[in-house]
């Protein structure tokens, strides 16, 4: 029996005026908002270019030596330092760039599936690393590090301080809380229950206000709480209200078969949730749980209610001195990028999560 000749694959042709007729040109309406959408491009799009790029004064010392027309982007070359360090005293702003760095090359091994002993690095990765990063930027006096006041932080190290704190103590708070609210126990399920209804009702400025002004009043007069301190607990606590909800959703979507089967197999509650349960759970609202982080890393700005020199702050403070008035523009533009970069990073992550997990599964 004689097998049928090979055929080759077929050619795949792009006709580019075929897919821009039947795309941008199919109708008269698309014809009109596609004629529409480049006159608009033509009309705005190169002067903004012309103004961020090309008529733009890159090098200098001075506003005197920046030109009309065109941004100056020597006022952020100046004020490099204080966007990303606030007040941080100038000779021991090494300690933070070692901070970073320890934070990132001690990560790199969690990103290999192939790394030996992963979780335990994990592990003894979330529980030292915070260690080590305090002790660099706080000092304390230990091993001949100065102290470093928390109201001397600022810029950008303190809204990634603030922004990763509320999210590792945000996240393991808000998953016990979505298993508290689905609990069988009354008691603990109201807790929760109010727990979630109450933070989710007060807007973040007021919790903020709230843990700077009120709580001292009902402190003892010999116990202080340092400011930072008072705000990281705060962003906590409301982040995990939020959290609580997006998994509380991914633990309803997972089918009643799931938990019947962790019953059969004699499985306790801690171990279903742990094994079966949760991991399929938050993989299904990555997303949201995303969502929630990127949210978190933008309200770091209202921390400037309780005198916190965030990142935001520390530009909007460079945007007023009087020397580099009228360069206002050029400080929000250049923190709507840094923004843009971070969050933009956090949802390409997520995405990239996502198609692994969907890979390992379908295996």
């Amino acid at each position: 029996m004689s097998s049928s000749p090979s055929l080759r694959p077929p050619v795949v042709r792009i006709d580019v005026l075929r897919w821009l007729r039947e795309n941008l040109f199919s109708g008269p309406v698309n014809t009109a908002l596609t004629l529409l959408a480049i006159y608009l491009l033509w009309r705005f799009v190169p002067p903004v270019l012309d103004w961020l790029f090309f008529d733009a004064t890159w090098q200098g010392s001075s506003r005197a030596d920046c030109h009309p027309g065109g941004a100056c982007w020597i006022f952020i070359g100046q004020r490099f330092g204080q966007f990303l360090y606030g007040f941080y005293p100038i000779e021991q702003r090494w300690r933070v760039d070692l901070a970073a760095l320890s934070i990132i090359v001690l990560a790199a091994p969690l990103f290999f599936s192939r790394f030996p002993q992963r979780r335990r690095w994990a592990l003894g990765y979330f529980l030292l690393t915070p260690l080590l990063v305090w002790w660099l930027l706080y000092g304390a006096g230990i091993l001949g590090l100065a102290t470093v006041p928390t109201d001397q932080w600022g810029g950008l190290m303190l809204t990634l301080v603030i922004a990763s704190v509320g999210i590792a103590g945000a996240l393991p708070l808000g998953i016990l809380l979505a298993l508290g609210r689905r609990s069988q126990l009354p008691a603990i399920r109201i807790v929760c229950i109010t727990f979630i209804e109450f933070w989710r009702g007060v807007p973040l400025i007021t919790v903020l206000f709230m843990s700077s002004v009120m709580l001292p009043l009902f402190l003892p007069e010999q116990m202080s709480i340092d400011k930072l301190v008072r705000a990281l607990i705060a962003v906590i606590l409301f982040e995990a209200a939020y959290l609580a909800e997006v998994v509380r959703g991914g633990l309803q979507a997972i089918p009643k078969g799931q938990y019947e089967a962790t019953h059969a197999l004699g499985l306790s509650y801690w171990q279903s949730m742990g094994l079966v349960i949760l991991p399929q759970a938050l993989r299904l609202v990555i997303p949201g749980i995303v969502n929630t982080f990127i949210a978190l890393f933008k309200d770091t700005s209202l921390v400037i209610i309780i005198g916190l020199a965030d990142f935001f702050t520390a530009v909007h403070r460079a945007t007023v001195d009087p020397e580099w008035l009228g360069f206002s523009t050029e400080g929000y533009v250049f923190a709507a990028f840094v923004y843009f970069l971070f969050c933009f990073g956090m949802s390409r992550y997520s995405i990239a999560l996502e198609k692994r997990l969907a890979r390992s599964e379908k295996r």
